[in-house]
């Protein structure tokens, strides 16, 4: 098989992957609260992601680290896992699971936005219509079509959502200048991102063992959502012959979404979240077109 085609493999069964993340973590809240899936899904993904880095004979390079490079992992981990999946778990239990999704999509636009400020970056006409095409998305989504009375539902469970993005965004502009081996930096985030996790799970009380559904749960979002899918997505950026070859089928995996959480989690899906989630893809494109930034990251 040529390096194409693998490239597509890899990247059609990361956004599959990906595309079920949404119900896993609804349906795994029905059984356990956010902190404690965040808990033990993380430590699942530090195992599976050491299991990678040993494998591909990469262990040798945390010892290369210099006390800057430790210091940036520290920062790093506190982003995420740390605070983004607190921040994005906290919203999916407020929010019905198509929503949460939705809103959490609009991170692509967030790097936009914070890559002025922080890249030096200049923005364009049509730069500025995507930020606004997608941001009338997610208000579509966060009103459930009453835009125009502004009839705002759960809307802290929307600040967070939309929080997330943020903190997601900010967590690809510091660790894309950030020139280490991806998995091995990666790796290095996560125990770190634990290490406060486990600090903030003794200082409140909620390290506790789930219902076993809750705790299978946390092992596939640990395995699926923050682990392997990432390696795999590296594998087909770097077979493909451009990044936007199978970049662009990310797109897909919003759909793909809302379909499994229909089916799986027995949410009826919204017209007024299609609308938005229409908005906002529309927005993105639009932005890849116009801006330097190279969007390589995970959606979710």
């Amino acid at each position: 098989m040529v390096s194409q085609k693998k490239a597509y493999v890899y990247a059609i069964i990361v956004v599959l992957i990906w595309s079920t993340i949404a119900s896993a973590f609804k349906l795994s809240l029905r059984y356990v609260d956010f902190f404690q899936l965040l808990f033990f899904a993380s430590i699942t993904s530090t195992i599976i992601l050491f299991i990678i880095i040993v494998a591909q004979n990469k262990i040798y390079m945390l010892s290369a680290f210099s006390k800057r490079d430790i210091s940036r992992s520290v920062f790093l981990g506190f982003l995420n896992p740390f605070l983004y999946y607190i921040v994005l778990l906290k919203a999916y239990s407020l929010l019905s699971a198509q929503r949460a999704v939705a809103l959490n999509y609009t991170w692509p636009i967030m790097i936009v936005v914070l890559s002025i400020p922080l890249l030096k970056q200049k923005i364009r006409l049509k730069g500025i219509i995507a930020i606004f095409i997608s941001y009338i998305g997610a208000l579509v989504i966060s009103t459930e079509g009453d835009v125009l009375e502004l009839g705002f539902t759960n809307l802290p469970g929307v600040v967070l959502a939309l929080g997330s993005a943020f903190i997601w965004a900010l967590f690809w502009i510091y660790n894309v200048r950030d020139k280490r081996d991806e998995v091995v930096k990666l790796f290095l985030n996560f125990v770190f991102g634990f290490i406060f996790i486990f600090i903030t799970g003794l200082v409140t009380s909620n390290i506790v063992l789930p219902d076993i559904r809750g705790l299978v749960g946390a092992v596939y979002v640990g395995i699926f959502e923050m682990g392997i899918t990432f390696v795999l997505w590296l594998k087909a950026l770097k077979l493909s012959k451009t990044t936007a070859q199978v970049s662009n089928l990310i797109y897909i995996a919003p759909f793909l979404a809302l379909f499994i959480i229909n089916i799986i989690v027995g949410e009826k899906i919204l017209l007024s979240t299609i609308i938005g989630l229409i908005l906002i893809i529309t927005g993105i494109i639009i932005q890849q077109y116009t801006t330097i930034t190279s969007i390589r990251s995970k959606p979710v």
